[in-house]
């Protein structure tokens, strides 16, 4: 895509994705051609729609089609795929003698499908599996953003599967370019915030001024900029390389940035920052589930260190 299509293509979606959310999201994003833009061009599909979800606090199967699409699934056998469970980026299946055992969550697409996506750890390696959901208890989980749709995928002793083609799945690259679209959903979620905060603070008066003359709330809003710009700035550089670390790092610190964000904000906001009247709490709620999506920023940092302990060595530098 050239400048002016981007922009464009941007604009459509920042309308879909403040106008929609769930199956009619799906619904937008289909007519705009988005996942096909993802088949063409991921880099531009991802961090020009999730930024927007983020801000908009909207929810589609995007996410669902990234995984797929980074397996090579084209076109899509389902649209519905099974995610880690919280904290987790294991694949979500086990294949073993005594069958396929399915641990993981779902987003709203699975709803209503015949088959759900599972990618099993198996001796071979990672196998894609397409495992019909009446094999499988799906449970919506309501947890600290009902909104966000996920729902708990469970299976035992489940016989009845069909390999996908191509059955050895890439799972590393599936990791790698969620935590990308989750980063990205982070960063716009972030951005939100702290137009909430920024707002109120130029609109607060307090001792005939408004709160934003204040050094205390200027700190705040300095550094919660800082943050969203830091985790921005790995996220322009994991794209460089597309590497398991880059993308693991990005998404550790735009999820850590993302609770700085909601920190900072909160205290700016203060007392109508805890109210359900104003939106802020919806933000920081997504902003805690997303950063749980395939592995927390705690989680992934320790592997992370834990690797470089082990291998003694220090990641190659990004190539800025």
């Amino acid at each position: 895509m050239d400048s002016v299509d981007l922009e464009l293509f941007e604009q459509s979606l920042a309308h879909a994705t403040s106008d929609y959310s769930g199956h009619a999201l799906d619904a937008a994003l289909e007519e705009l051609g988005w996942p096909d833009a993802l088949a063409i061009e991921p880099p531009a599909a991802i961090s020009t729609l999730f930024p927007l979800q983020g801000a908009n606090n909207s929810t589609s199967s995007a996410l669902d089609h990234v995984v797929l699409h980074s397996l090579g699934l084209h076109p899509p056998p389902a649209r519905g795929v099974v995610l880690p469970a919280i904290g987790q980026w294991d694949p979500p299946g086990t294949l073993s003698s005594d069958g396929l055992q399915v641990n993981g969550l779902a987003s709203g697409a699975l709803r209503g499908l015949e088959f759900a996506v599972v990618v099993a750890a198996a001796e071979r390696g990672p196998t894609a599996l397409a495992v019909p959901s009446a094999s499988l208890t799906v449970a919506r989980v309501d947890g600290v953003d009902p909104n966000y749709g996920l729902s708990l995928v469970t299976g035992e002793d489940i016989r009845t599967y069909t390999e996908l083609e191509p059955a050895s799945a890439d799972w590393a690259s599936a990791v790698a370019f969620a935590r990308l679209a989750l980063a990205h959903e982070l960063v716009g979620a972030s951005r939100k915030m702290l137009e909430l905060a920024r707002e109120h603070a130029v609109e607060r008066m307090q001792f005939g001024r408004p709160i934003s003359s204040f050094q205390a709330i200027r700190h705040r809003l300095a550094d919660t900029l800082v943050a969203i710009e830091m985790a921005e700035a790995l996220l322009d550089g994991a794209w460089l390389d597309v590497t398991p670390n880059s993308a693991a790092m990005a998404k550790a610190v735009a999820g850590r940035q993302a609770r700085v964000t909601g920190r900072h904000c909160q205290q700016v906001l203060a007392g109508i920052g805890f109210t359900t009247e104003h939106p802020l709490h919806l933000f920081v709620r997504r902003t805690l589930v997303l950063d749980g999506l395939f592995g927390t920023a705690a989680s992934v940092t320790k592997a992370l260190g834990e690797e470089m302990i082990r291998v003694a060595s220090l990641p190659p530098l990004l190539p800025l």
